[in-house]
């Protein structure tokens, strides 16, 4: 079963249809107040028609202020917090002239700590709870086999040691997402995860315990033939940096990579004069469901095939049509517009990404590849990415994050040293993901007398390393490299690279770099 076909059951199955009196003649109609997941959760997996069937007339923000409605009674699906605590023994502070609700149903997404079950319960709106219970779905099913935790934050907090004292707390709240996950899915599974990071230990152990709590309660849980085949195996992003910095060229990671898609609405201009559409991109379209994973050049010969079998079953020529033609014929045929909907949607949104890729992606794509595999597309291998890389940073066209992808793809794949000093605080976060990031010194530069002098400058013109500075060894000659143009230090492999991104704000244009004669060191 789908994992949004699922949560949708236990919603209604659990939360909605208990509370329906039987027998009853008349709908008594209710209010559901949420959180911010609870309100993704219900508007993912249910639709309105389906909360008004069940008797709820309106769903309202626990966060914001809310009209009084004192004939009706409410149903309360958030989370546990002391925030949404506070916020329902506020909302029955003074009982019974001022109180928004007749009564209320309590169903929380999770298990609610100890401290706030007993401070709901002294509070005076204990007396006006007619249902208290843990639905334990505090996960967002995005889709029918992918769902997310709906915590952003929790990335930083994971690898940024500046969150340190906050990272016990949130992997706590993660444990329990996906241990209600879990819950869910009726599954007890085996626990895996790298070795390479002690935080994935320590987040392994969390789930564990808290999947035995679980257990503990619903005996059941994890039992039948194949439920002791189920593992959650527990990676962290520094297990493989490369896939995040690489243009994805299948159509739905392309599409929301390099254009504008917010919540799931794609919005496009289905003719000139014509006012925007907006289209949400979910698996209620079965087309988009049948694309999404497909590579864009293939998306863009299916989308057309399937475009002109149906047009050629309405006996309407198409030989020859290109994608502009096809959308231009689909425009001229009104009594079709139901049907042809979404194949104009998908023609556009397919449209879209290639112009997005002919404009500068396929240029870059080749580069982050061979930086990736560390061979060509006839499998050699590259001696120096330098050819490729100096023509893409030096290109005014792409876009300063996408030259940080490259560099940051360079630095991956060479395990090199950075004396970068601008975006110095990007590439620093690789080293807190695990990967092996060396950082050249302020101090050591000032010390070697590399640091550019129109940037540093001494005070009074004094210069105290030239009297000091060691010669060479009669016995070791100095290696001869060609001179930085600026500061006089001899070009390296990272301070082409490094030159090239302290101009990348400023839009000058750097003289070309000689990429045969370097020294490497």
């Amino acid at each position: 079963m789908a994992l949004k076909t699922l949560v949708g059951q236990r919603i209604m199955n659990d939360v909605l249809k208990p509370l329906n009196k039987k027998g009853s003649k008349h709908q008594l109609w209710k209010v559901l107040v949420v959180d911010k997941l609870g309100m993704r959760i219900v508007s993912t997996c249910l639709k309105m028609h389906d909360l008004a069937a069940e008797g709820v007339t309106i769903v309202e923000d626990v966060d914001k202020d809310r009209e009084p409605l004192q004939t009706m009674d409410c149903i309360y699906m958030l989370a546990p917090t002391e925030a949404t605590i506070n916020r329902i023994i506020g909302d029955f502070i003074h009982p019974p002239t001022k109180q928004l609700y007749r009564a209320c149903h309590i169903f929380f997404l999770e298990t609610c700590p100890d401290q706030l079950f007993d401070k709901l319960g002294k509070a005076p709106v204990a007396k006006f709870i007619r249902t208290c219970k843990e639905i334990n779905i505090a996960f967002l099913p995005y889709e029918s086999q992918v769902f997310s935790l709906d915590s952003p934050n929790s990335f930083q907090v994971y690898y940024n040691p500046n969150f340190a004292q906050e990272r016990t707390a949130v992997l706590e709240r993660l444990a329990e997402q996906i241990a209600t996950l879990c819950s869910c899915l009726g599954e007890y599974p085996s626990i895996r995860f790298r070795n390479d990071n002690e935080k994935n230990i320590e987040l392994a152990e969390m789930v564990q315990r808290k999947l035995d709590a679980y257990k503990a309660d619903e005996p059941s849980m994890g039992e039948g033939p194949e439920k002791a085949k189920s593992q959650i195996l527990i990676l962290d992003r520094g297990f493989d940096c490369f896939t995040p910095l690489l243009h994805e060229l299948t159509f739905q990671a392309m599409a929301y990579d390099l254009l504008p898609i917010k919540n799931d609405v794609f919005t496009y201009q289905a003719s000139a004069q014509g006012p925007d559409k907006e289209v949400i991109l979910d698996e209620k379209d079965d087309l988009w469901v049948e694309l999404r994973h497909q590579h864009i050049a293939h998306v863009s010969k299916n989308v057309s095939k399937y475009m002109r079998t149906f047009m050629e079953s309405k006996k309407l020529n198409t030989d020859g049509a290109s994608m502009r033609d096809l959308t231009t014929m689909i425009k001229k045929m009104p009594q079709y517009q139901k049907e042809l909907g979404k194949y104009s949607c998908h023609l556009h949104l397919a449209e879209d990404c290639m112009n997005k890729y002919r404009g500068s992606v396929d240029k870059l794509c080749k580069v982050e590849q061979d930086l990736a595999m560390g061979t060509d597309a006839e499998g050699e291998k590259i001696r120096d990415h330098m050819r490729n890389i100096v023509p893409v940073l030096l290109d005014p066209d792409v876009a300063v994050d996408n030259k940080i992808r490259i560099i940051l793809l360079y630095i991956l794949a060479k395990h090199g040293q950075i004396p970068m000093q601008e975006h110095r605080q990007q590439i620093t976060n690789l080293g807190n993901l695990g990967v092996n990031v060396l950082l050249d010194d302020l101090m050591e530069d000032a010390i070697e007398d590399r640091l550019d002098q129109k940037h540093f400058p001494f005070i009074g013109g004094r210069n105290p390393t030239l009297a000091s500075r060691p010669t060479p060894s009669r016995c070791v000659a100095p290696m001869k490299s060609p001179a930085h143009p600026r500061t006089g230090r001899s070009l390296s492999l990272w301070d082409s690279v490094a030159s090239l991104v302290l101009t990348l704000h400023e839009h000058q244009a750097p003289r070309a770099i000689n990429t045969k004669e370097r020294s490497v060191r």
